[in-house]
């Protein structure tokens, strides 16, 4: 994965989220955005992924900028795959029929392909048996599992994780980091937000820390963990891994 962030600032009103961050990243498996709350790493992630417009600045990721206008975006979008906290999943409808539905109506594959490969998804995340259940009737572990299904279905780019565990209890939490980690193992590239310090340690090849809106601090894990540089890094994780 290649990523660039150059002075991107996004605002919400008189209320700036995201202020003049920059990166430059080649050759990355897994990125993981790390930091207090409200630093702006969600708000990075769904810039990313195309789902905010940024005020001011450039992304581009594997070589190519991402254009703010509907057509591209739409383009953009169809090549990421998304994974947030509330698993977003249709409750309407069967998880087979969460991952049919996408294939079918966004990305233009035909009925049968679209069965074949939700068919195949599903067996790959140990979830066949589950297929014909509605979310209600799954577990959140499971629930972020068929998630994360759909994401992957559509032989995405890149991944994009949001808290992917943060409505999860701990056994659940190690079910899906698990599910991380083999996706990772497969070559898969992901972009991860996340509060599990210790995951972050062992999956990432990079971990950025967002504060105010800006990024503190970037490197490998056994930099940003072991040796931090910035005083907003050391203040962070001090108080983040002291219990």
């Amino acid at each position: 994965m290649k990523l660039s962030l150059q002075n991107v600032v996004k605002r919400f009103g008189t209320h700036t989220v995201i202020d003049r961050a920059s990166l430059e990243l080649d050759g990355v498996h897994c990125l993981a955005l790390i930091g207090p709350s409200g630093g702006g790493k969600s708000t990075l992630l769904r810039i990313i992924a195309g789902l905010e417009y940024p005020n001011e600045g450039r992304v581009e990721l594997n070589g190519r900028a991402i254009e703010y206008d509907d057509e591209a975006l739409l383009r953009h979008r169809r090549s990421i795959g998304t994974v947030f906290q509330a698993f977003n999943l249709f409750p309407h409808l069967t998880a087979f029929q969460n991952i049919v539905l996408p294939l079918e109506k966004v990305h233009g594959r035909t009925k049968a392909e679209a069965r074949e490969l939700a068919e195949g998804t599903l067996r790959r995340f140990q979830l066949l048996d589950h297929a014909y259940k509605k979310p209600a009737e799954l577990s959140g572990g499971q629930r972020q599992r068929v998630a994360i299904a759909r994401a992957i279905a559509i032989k995405p780019q890149v991944v994009l994780l949001d808290e992917p565990t943060s409505a999860l209890d701990p056994e659940m939490t190690a079910e899906v980091l698990e599910l991380i980690e083999e996706l990772k193992g497969e070559g898969r590239d992901l972009i991860l937000v996340t509060h599990e310090m210790g995951f972050a340690r062992r999956l990432a090849d990079q971990v950025a820390l967002l504060a105010n809106g800006t990024i503190a601090e970037i490197g490998p894990p056994e930099q940003i963990f072991g040796a931090p540089k910035s005083e907003v890094t050391k203040g962070f994780l001090s108080r983040v891994l002291k219990y």
